[in-house]
């Protein structure tokens, strides 16, 4: 993608966001998918020529503010975050830390939250998931329980089964840690565990997949 091209991605307002733009493309978090379901054509600016969906940013941001009111209200030990796709895996680990919520990585177990005799079940009060497609097990019995869904979601995701979309690219690694590290920031911000200008002692660094050689 040219400079231009990279330009021309979003148009924002001057209203401040909760990281330059500039951070935000680099980072990839508008970049979607060739498909587009219906349920996330509000949250997309564009389409490439190439035929690649680009998510606005500016809605993105908002989410993340939404989502974080929302979660900010639960007691940590009630939220479950999920991850079956490596690349969501430490994000949402190292979110969990800084949150005191309840990871939920790889293989997500049929029953954890819908068997009543499954010995390891869950009683959340709320879920995230990375990906309703990766993480359809989750959003499936969390629905069935009546469970809110909090889900990252890119341009090919159906959100029936969601109550609250955080659009986004959830496929790459720098842009999943950018917005669990941001929800992680958010959420600490509104329980005024830190100033509402203020950061957390991870970094988005710190939030990244890192890759080895064999991967």
């Amino acid at each position: 993608m040219s400079e231009e091209e990279e330009k021309e991605e979003t148009v924002l307002s001057e209203e401040e966001l909760l990281l330059p733009q500039d951070t935000l493309l680099s980072a990839g978090i508008h970049i979607g998918t060739r498909t587009k379901t219906i349920n996330m054509v509000p949250f997309i600016y564009r389409v490439r020529p190439d035929g690649l969906f680009v998510l606005d940013v500016k809605k993105t941001d908002e989410r993340i503010r939404v989502a974080a009111k929302f979660l900010a209200r639960f007691d940590p030990s009630k939220v479950v975050a999920v991850a079956a796709r490596l690349y969501g895996r430490d994000p949402v680990e190292k979110f969990c830390e800084v949150t005191g919520t309840i990871p939920v990585i790889g293989r997500f177990i049929p029953g954890m939250l819908s068997n009543p005799i499954y010995p390891k079940r869950i009683e959340p009060s709320v879920v995230i998931v990375s990906d309703p497609k990766a993480d359809a097990q989750a959003v499936r019995e969390a629905s069935i329980m009546g469970i809110p869904v909090v889900a990252l979601c890119s341009t090919d995701n159906d959100s029936c089964d969601v109550d609250l979309v955080i659009p986004t690219n959830n496929k790459g690694r720098r842009a999943l840690a950018i917005v669990y590290w941001l929800l992680a920031r958010q959420i600490t911000r509104e329980k005024g565990e830190i100033p509402p200008d203020g950061d957390i002692s991870l970094s988005v660094e710190d939030f990244e997949v890192k890759l080895t050689r064999e991967e």
